[in-house]
């Protein structure tokens, strides 16, 4: 037991030691889902209209900025954990109106941002996106690795988001 103990331990090293000196480069690509649409919905009827509400949100307000309908979508009370958004839903469409400058485009039909998966438990829906980086070693490549917002959804509007933003 303490040999194998060992061995695994010495591999753990190796691996963090050629990790750390830049020479693991592998991976799969994150990928989008063929069809967006069917991810967002759900045999369960709550969780499908959970779904359904964060669906609006990406198509209608984040690639539509049609941020005039956010009280369709969002509580009053908003509760914002990413560091560049205030809470509550003014805030929110301050952020994307007068900070980032969005203008409103025509609704489409269907989502365009690629999706990799949709995870509805409870109140909780997360998306997780595609995001397409270009290597800052190499600018002439890029690598993907995935974007995930999730949001709470209380009495049909999200109450609640999350996301892995930083201040820039």
């Amino acid at each position: 037991m303490k040999t194998r103990f060992r061995s695994i331990a010495l591999a753990l090293c190796l691996i963090g030691a050629t990790a750390a000196a830049g020479q693991v480069r592998a991976q799969e690509a994150v990928v989008a889902a063929p069809d967006a649409e069917a991810l967002f919905t759900s045999s369960d009827p709550v969780l499908h209209a959970n779904k359904q509400v964060v669906y609006g949100i990406i198509r209608d307000l984040l690639e539509a900025n049609q941020w005039d309908k956010a009280d369709l979508y969002l509580t009053q009370r908003y509760i914002q954990h990413n560091p560049n958004a205030a809470s509550g839903r003014a805030g929110v469409v301050q952020y994307f109106k007068e900070i980032l400058k969005r203008e409103a485009s025509p609704i489409p039909e269907k989502i365009k941002t690629p999706v990799a998966f949709v995870t509805a438990e409870g109140d909780l829906v997360t998306v997780g996106f595609v995001r397409e980086i270009t290597d800052e070693k190499d600018p002439t490549k890029s690598y993907t690795t995935t974007w995930f917002d999730t949001w709470r959804i209380k009495d049909g509007k999200a109450d609640e988001h999350w996301d892995p933003a930083t201040r820039p």
